[in-house]
């Protein structure tokens, strides 16, 4: 997994999996709380995700200025860069 398009579909697939959100809500400018309602509980379920994906260690202080779908897949494209 490399691009963009890529890992917001992985994004897409995790999110309807653990959340049931339909893929179709989640587009780049889509707001994690504010538009798919994810909370802080979700979100760690989602760190994990990343983790298993990257194999890096995100620490969850780090995500918290995650807000966007966008924000996520920068989070993920940055692990993969240091794994590189």
């Amino acid at each position: 997994m490399s691009n963009q398009e890529q890992i917001l579909q992985q994004l897409r697939t995790w999110m309807n999996e653990l959340f049931e959100i339909d893929e179709e809500k989640i587009q780049l400018e889509t707001h994690l709380y504010n538009d798919l309602d994810i909370d802080s509980i979700d979100a760690v379920d989602l760190i994990v995700k990343i983790r298993e994906l990257t194999g890096q260690q995100i620490q969850a202080e780090h995500f918290k200025s995650v807000r966007t779908v966008a924000d996520v897949i920068e989070v993920v494209e940055k692990l993969q860069q240091r794994q590189a």
